[in-house]
């Protein structure tokens, strides 16, 4: 089980929140709000929160500029992750992956099976990195929202938690791109 380290400071984190709706607006966007609110009530801070359709090259748009934004540490985005024909948040995001977080949807489903049992299989919740960036493909529901940032988000952004965090790691995500490779290697 992981546990929060009290000697290690608290690091805030600059995270965006992305909703992903037909049908929403800020004034009436439940899980974007749930999201925005736990995140600054931990400590981090809400640097973006847009609101875009249902649509793979609106999506990618938000997603790229945001990927591009060195001030942004993390993207949360909320919807589009169900089986409907409307449902395109995975095929819009997944592909801008450098390497995915296959754990994260693992250690979604068992947590939202906890609570909803089997409904948890209609959610093709995905997250990855990109860019240096951490990117969290969430269901569109509030219930959802709440269970992802309380029962992984929380602790993963956080740097106190031990044995391991996301923050921790921040520092090497574009080793990469800064390091040439060496003379003679082939891979």
């Amino acid at each position: 089980m992981s546990s929060i380290d009290e000697l290690r400071k608290f690091v805030p984190l600059n995270i965006a929140v992305l909703t992903i709706s037909d049908t929403r607006a800020l004034t009436d966007d439940k899980s974007g709000t749930t999201l925005a609110d736990r995140l600054t009530a931990a400590g981090h801070r809400l640097v973006a929160r847009e609101i875009v359709t249902d649509d793979i090259e609106a999506i990618r748009a938000v997603i790229r500029r945001w990927i591009a934004d060195s001030g942004i540490d993390a993207i949360i985005t909320t919807g589009g992750t169900g089986f409907t024909g409307r449902d395109v948040t995975p095929e819009a995001v997944e592909p801008l992956f450098e390497k995915r977080m296959d754990g994260f949807s693992i250690a979604f489903h068992m947590l939202s099976h906890a609570k909803i049992g089997t409904s948890t299989i209609q959610s093709r919740a995905t997250a990855g990195v990109a860019g240096a960036t951490f990117i969290f493909c969430l269901p569109g529901s509030p219930g959802a929202c709440r269970d992802a940032w309380d029962g992984i988000l929380a602790a993963q952004l956080d740097y106190r938690t031990r044995p391991c965090n996301f923050v921790e790691i921040m520092p090497r995500l574009d080793e990469h791109l800064r390091r040439p490779k060496a003379k003679g290697a082939t891979a």
